[in-house]
């Protein structure tokens, strides 16, 4: 996943408290709360402030996205959106993702400004990271002063802002695939992860290892959940076939 960080030093307010921050509270009610005070609110855990419009003319209308990480639906508007909501689920740093559960905003000389990022994001350092998500390769001007902005608003309270851009088409198409087999029903038993473990413990091509771990239409269902979790490895960067070389990381 390629994404750009913003550092965002005096691009944004000069006042990072003079930032407020709109969310929909528990029992669906709206709040208002300046921005520092609200940064340790569990926004990863809030509703959309708003649905995705369907627009006519688009070739993929909104959707949801059943998280691995969290094990709920995530929204989407776009076909951008949607790709990285896939690859944050399998990011090991994520553990907490939310569509647009807030909005900010702040007075700038042309008057009030506001901004909803797509996604909000907890890591397990407990940070939590504002993103918004692009299919181009380049942000226009105005683009790049937006996100100098809410880069620095994040940067305030010790959060992070990720613009999360184009996404190598080999590597898209191999976790698209894997993507169909996050749900745990995949996961492997004890003893045919042990066996995976074992067939795969130094670099061997996939479908070797299959036929000496057991029953193909048994082992290739639990292969592919664990290499979409991790739990074995592949170059991803490279297209999928039967030869790929497959390994168990280092413990």
């Amino acid at each position: 996943m390629r994404s750009a960080e913003w550092d965002a030093a005096g691009a944004g307010p000069a006042d990072v408290g003079a930032v407020d921050v709109r969310f929909l509270a528990a029992g669906g009610a709206t709040e208002c709360s300046p921005w520092p005070a609200a940064a340790d609110v569990a926004f990863e855990r809030c509703p959309p402030l708003r649905p995705f419009p369907v627009r006519k003319g688009k070739r993929m209308a909104p959707g949801w996205w059943w998280s691995a990480t969290t094990g709920g639906l995530v929204h989407y508007g776009s076909g951008a959106m949607r790709l990285h909501l896939m690859l944050l689920d399998r990011d090991p740093r994520v553990q907490g993702l939310a569509s647009q559960p807030l909005e900010l905003r702040w007075r700038a000389p042309e008057g009030g400004r506001t901004h909803v990022p797509q996604v909000m994001l907890r890591l397990t350092d407990g940070q939590g990271v504002l993103a918004d998500c692009t299919a181009a390769g380049e942000l226009s001007g105005r683009q790049r002063s937006l996100a100098a902005v809410v880069g620095e608003v994040c940067a305030g309270v010790g959060w992070r802002y990720w613009v999360l851009g184009p996404v190598d088409p080999v590597y898209r198409a191999n976790v698209t695939w894997l993507a169909g087999y996050r749900h745990p029903r995949y996961r492997a038993g004890q003893q045919l992860a042990a066996a995976l473990r074992e067939s795969f413990a130094s670099r061997t091509p996939l479908w070797e290892g299959v036929r000496q771990t057991g029953d193909p239409m048994v082992v290739l269902p639990a292969l592919f959940h664990a290499l979409w979790a991790g739990q074995l490895s592949a170059d991803l960067g490279a297209p999928m076939h039967e030869r790929m070389p497959v390994w168990a990381p280092a413990a």
